[in-house]
């Protein structure tokens, strides 16, 4: 084989051949060169002459023959191409062996580790993006087929604003809110409202903390619940939010038709009857047919398409306004100018206007009036009349008596009644001596027995419709910003509205008028109609038309929610459900909704519906509020909204509200909701959920803990519940002492208290004679994690071998569900200078049997300098780079220390590599973007690290990293030969120095450890001598020195090369350098030079922390 000589003599970089403008500056370290005697330059593109200054070629055993590695040349195409001078190279160098120089420390993983710029170009559709779960890569598969449509640009006032607006304002305000004001009185109607809009608003600061934390799909309350709290409570409380929507619905459509039979078209009733007892059923008959019809029409219209009630949903929220304006007006107005209603009163009793058919309100007027014949027996005034109205007068007051009239005073207390009651006016005086009123009178009565917890029920349904916003996060330009602001804008401005309303009912209508829920005694009117300017018909027309609008809303979200519970496949029997038309549109949840609607209407009593769907909204708010707050308390790594103002505390009150609402409206309805949620989460349970979206906590005792083991060994855990389980390596010394302890204080420190904490320790020898020693290693342990305050367990195992026993550790540590997915173990220390190779190859297979298992791997290099939980960082940054994508480890690790007070106060940046074909501008934003939607805030810069020809400081390096391999294989020496070998290895080491790039210090280090790293045994001294008599020891050196490094070994240590540089360059005053740590070669003789490799790739760093992905995806941008 051929040798080489070296000389050295002061140069110019420019003269050297093959080194191009773009490697690395030699000449800012040292005038002196060196130059190598090679037939071919380090550069794959340009071969030197012959006549090279410096170059001598002689051939290993003295003859002058060319060896054939020089002399072989290919015949192709008319050019004739020198083979590789690499040993171990079977093929020419084209460009494709040089994939990337600048990453080919790691792409032998290239195919299950992305590189990261491979990684952005994908995030143009955030939906692409790998997520370790199921439905999220059915997603990306559906995806990828779709065309890119518009990107979605509405933003808060109208993605989210109006549409909570028009959601929220509904029926109940001009129907039932006057009848709530006169009946609860001024002081309980603000009670409640002021708890329903604190019970909204509550819920909405739980759904905004959820709703940003992360991307949510259109899908709103179930969508969020069913991935916060697990299929089960998803299922279960989907289907209630279903079933609210859908009475909703119906709701809706009754109190359209009961403004158009009461007020609108009263003539058009079918069913009328000539009894007053009566006239109840035959009401309720006519909501039913009429009810009926109204559904099927809308259903129609909703059915043939979507896109019509989009384009009718604007002039429904126009009516609404208008309708909410006019009020505002009238009130105003009705202070100076109140509108003439008057009441008519037979002493404090309050008589129905549709009985007066000669518009007198008197006993007689020249003659009887018609009240006369309605009392009496006969119109003569000689008739028997009924008592009270012969001891009473008839009296007029006036309806609306107008803002400054003072008439809030009567107002103020409560007036309830029971079922038949007159409604009277107290402050007038009455004779009480006679017998209750008669239904066949012409009283205006109480319909239904009335309570604050009723009023409640009834009310409660106009302050929901808080989710449309979230429903809708898919059209938004930016939903994380939107849906807080927009939600919680429209909930202020919709409890403004009803408390002024409250107010301004009581400060302008008499409470006869308020308690006169149908408007009998001012002749028919809609009571919130009288107080509006300029007519009545502003507010009848305006509320027709948006309680039908309300109820198209109803009747396009409910088969949508159902088609989304039906598509996740967690209710079996739903599955038909999923199914729709062509273009998606739910054809068959559309029909069970009918179905379910008509139910509803079948009721035909507004009063009775409303506290249906009252217990199924407040159900679902109960669950939402139950998602954040245990969220929070869990402290799950994957929470991280990006909406702040939230506490587990706001959360746990809004859920009390919640359940404190359920029984104070309706305590049986309340128990039947529960009843049917608790029937639907035992039937998926039962039967199985097939999704896994994460579940809440099961609770701390024995059966509990059993019960959850047993579950988490059903499959692994999903993406956004995976948190750091640590397995802890540590070694002991001869005493039982830790000889890093440093190392469980990083573990505390990244794990800030939760999650599964195992210290593992290996004790060599037999477990028979060792088993005193493993007890008493087990103790050091505890003692220390008592120490350091790390919560967790601790496993000693005795084997013979320390990385048999390492492995066996991994393979046998945890529990069930319950098992390490990181194993911490420390740096070699001083691997070079050890004389047993032992230290080493423990290391790198035990790299090897955590990338075998599937396990993460987090080597801190320089253990000691980390800080103690004593020394807290005041300001510094913790840096990433990000070289491939092994899972979002690297992005994890950051926020997790920042968790802890000790890295608190550190900043985080983010360094990714760009190459040559790479947009750097474009892979900054998308990075920017991509760290926008996980929540992390971080400085982001994208390095470029252009293709550079590889430098004589790598080729030198890597050839010196070889021929210590060699000597350590092949050379057997005596001691005096072993000391001048090392000499001529160091005067080698010193000419390197001159072109290092590295540190001096690092230089010395690299000689003094060569030096104490020659050992060799009494055999191979002997062989040696045998072998090699005739040769003095320079020249038998020379056969060693002639080795050509390995064309693979010289591409890695570029990387290593070009990559310390630019890290040492960005990083170097950064508190901890996290780093991708490339895998170990599949080749096992390679061993050394990788610890070689990862040597130099983290020359220079005080701090570095090696972080190497499991295989699974630990971070998502999902909620």
């Amino acid at each position: 084989m051929a040798s080489v000589r070296f000389t050295v003599t002061p140069t110019k970089a420019e003269d050297l051949p093959g080194l191009s403008d773009t490697s690395p500056d030699l000449s800012s370290r040292s005038g002196a060169r060196v130059r190598f005697g090679s037939r071919e330059s380090v550069n794959r593109s340009e071969p030197l002459s012959e006549t090279s200054g410096g170059l001598t070629t002689t051939a290993g055993g003295g003859g002058g023959t060319e060896t054939p590695e020089h002399s072989n040349t290919d015949q192709g195409d008319g050019n004739s191409k020198i083979s590789s001078v690499y040993i171990n190279n079977s093929h020419g160098m084209d460009d494709d062996d040089f994939y990337d120089r600048n990453l080919a420390l790691f792409e032998e993983e290239m195919d299950t580790r992305p590189k990261v710029s491979s990684l952005l170009n994908r995030l143009a559709n955030y939906t692409n993006l790998t997520q370790g779960a199921k439905e999220h890569e059915e997603a990306e598969s559906i995806g990828e087929k779709k065309k890119t449509g518009k990107s979605p640009q509405m933003g808060t006032f109208m993605g989210v604003y109006l549409p909570c607006l028009q959601n929220i304002f509904g029926v109940i305000l001009f129907l039932r809110l006057t009848w709530v004001v006169g009946t609860a009185g001024v002081l309980q109607a603000l009670c409640i409202v002021f708890i329903c809009c604190c019970c909204t608003m509550l819920t909405a600061i739980s759904m905004s903390a959820i709703a940003t934390n992360g991307v949510v799909p259109a899908g709103g309350s179930y969508f969020m619940i069913s991935r916060s709290l697990g299929p089960e409570f998803g299922g279960a409380v989907g289907l209630c939010f279903y079933l609210g929507t859908t009475f909703a619905g119906a709701m809706y459509i009754l109190g359209a038709i009961e403004i158009l039979l009461m007020y609108i078209a009263p003539k058009a009733a079918i069913f009328e009857s000539k009894h007053p007892d009566g006239e109840g059923a035959a009401m309720l008959n006519n909501m039913r047919v009429y009810g009926s019809i109204c559904l099927l029409l809308m259903s129609l219209l909703v059915f043939v398409g979507v896109k019509y009630v989009n384009k009718l949903a604007s002039i429904f929220l126009a009516c609404v306004i208008v309708s909410i304006i006019s009020i505002y007006i009238g009130a105003l107005v009705s202070a100076f100018k109140p509108p003439n209603f008057p009441v008519c009163m037979l002493g404090n009793r309050t008589i129905n206007g549709h009985e007066i058919y000669d518009s007198q309100c008197a006993k007689t007027v020249l003659r009887t009036t018609s009240l006369w014949k309605q009392f009496c027996q006969g119109p003569e005034l000689n008739s028997s009349c009924d008592e009270y109205f012969m001891t009473n007068n008839f009296s007029e007051i006036e309806g609306i008596p107008g803002l400054a009239s003072g008439i809030i005073s009567e107002n103020v207390w409560s007036s309830y009644l029971s079922k038949g009651d007159v409604v009277e006016k107290g402050s007038l005086s009455s004779s009480h001596f006679s017998h209750p009123a008669s239904t066949h009178q012409p009283y205006v009565f109480a319909d239904i027995t009335t309570s604050f917890t009723l009023l409640v029920g009834i009310f409660f349904p106009s302050v929901t419709g808080i989710m449309a916003g979230s429903n809708r996060s898919g059209d938004l330009k930016d939903a994380q910003r939107s849906i807080p602001i927009g939600t919680i804008l429209a909930i202020l401005t919709t409890s403004i509205v009803y408390l002024s309303n409250v107010i301004l009912f009581g400060a302008c209508i008499d409470g006869v008028v308020l308690r006169d829920k149908f408007g009998d005694s001012v002749n028919g009117n809609l009571v919130v109609g009288t107080l509006a300017w300029p007519t009545p018909w502003v507010i009848v027309i305006g509320s027709f038309f948006s309680t039908c609008g309300a109820g198209l809303q109803s009747l396009t979200g409910a088969p949508r929610l159902l088609q989304a519970i039906a598509k996740d496949n967690i209710i079996p029997f739903l599955r038909v459900f999923g199914h729709g038309k062509a273009n998606g549109e739910p054809t068959w949840a559309l029909l069970l909704t009918a179905l379910i609607a008509e139910l509803g209407i079948l009721i035909a009593s507004l009063d009775l519906v409303a506290p249906i769907l009252t217990m199924f909204f407040l159900m679902c708010y109960l669950f939402v509020n139950l998602a954040c707050a245990l969220q929070t308390l869990l402290r799950t790594p994957n929470w991280r909204p990006r909406f702040s103002y939230y506490h587990w505390t706001l959360s746990f009150l809004g859920m009390t509200i919640c359940l404190a609402l359920m029984f104070i409206s309706s305590w049986y309805y309340a128990i039947v909701a529960m009843v049917i949620a608790g029937m639907i989460y035992k039937y998926i349970e039962y039967h199985g959920a097939e999704k896994e979206w994460g579940d809440g906590i099961r609770g701390l005792s024995l059966s509990a803990a059993r019960y959850a083991l047993l579950r988490l060994e059903e499959g692994p855990p999903h993406t956004k519940n995976w948190r750091p389980q640590l397995l802890v390596l540590l070694k002991l010394d001869e005493d039982a002492h830790v000889k890093s302890p440093r190392l469980l204080t990083f573990a505390s420190q990244l794990k800030a208290g939760k999650g599964l904490t195992i210290v593992g320790t290996v004790v060599s020898g037999n477990f028979l004679h060792s088993y005193g020693e493993a007890l008493a290693a087990e103790q050091t342990l505890k003692h220390l994690m008592d120490k350091e305050r790390v919560k967790g367990f601790c496993q000693c195992i005795v084997a013979q071998k320390p990385r048999e026993g390492i492995s066996h550790m991994i393979q046998s540590s945890g529990l069930g569900g319950m098992k390490p997915n990181t194993v911490v173990m420390g740096w070699p220390h001083a691997w070079r200078q050890s004389e047993d190779p032992q230290a080493w190859k423990t290391f790198i297979n035990t790299v090897r049997v955590t990338t075998a298992a599937h396990l993460a791997l987090l080597v801190p290099k320089n253990i000691s300098l980390f800080p103690s939980n004593s020394e807290p960082c005041t300001e510094g940054y913790i840096d990433v780079w990000w070289i491939v994508h092994d899972g979002g480890m690297l992005m994890l690790l950051p926020f997790l220390l920042r968790q802890h007070k000790v890295w608190r106060k550190c900043g985080m940046r983010i360094f990714t590599v760009a190459q040559m074909e790479d947009n750097s501008i474009q892979m900054k934003k998308d990075l920017a973007t991509f760290l926008y939607h996980l929540r992390i805030e971080a400085e982001v810069e994208v390095v470029e690290m252009h293709d550079s020809d590889i430098s004589a400081y790598t080729y030198e390096r890597t050839l010196m990293m070889e021929q210590r391999s060699q000597m350590l294989r092949q050379m057997r020496l005596s001691k005096s030969d072993r000391e001048r070998e090392a000499q001529l290895v160091k005067d080698r080491n010193s000419m390197l120095r001159l072109t290092s790039i590295g540190s001096d210090d690092d230089d010395d280090t690299d000689g003094g450890e060569r030096d104490r790293a020659m050992t060799w045994t009494k055999e191979k001294t002997s062989q040696y001598r045998a072998t090699h008599s005739g040769c003095s020891t320079p020249e038998g050196f020379r056969d060693m020195l002639s080795i050509r490094p390995d064309h693979s070994n010289v591409r890695r240590m570029h990387t290593a090369v070009k990559l310390n540089e630019v890290i040492v360059n960005k990083s170097h005053d950064a508190r901890v350098v996290l780093l991708n740590m490339p895998g170990p070669p599949r080749n096992q003789e390679g061993d050394e030079n990788y610890m070689e490799f990862l040597e130099v790739l983290t020359e220079g760093l005080e701090r570095v922390l090696l972080v190497r992905g499991g295989g699974s995806e630990v971070i998502t941008i999902y909620s």
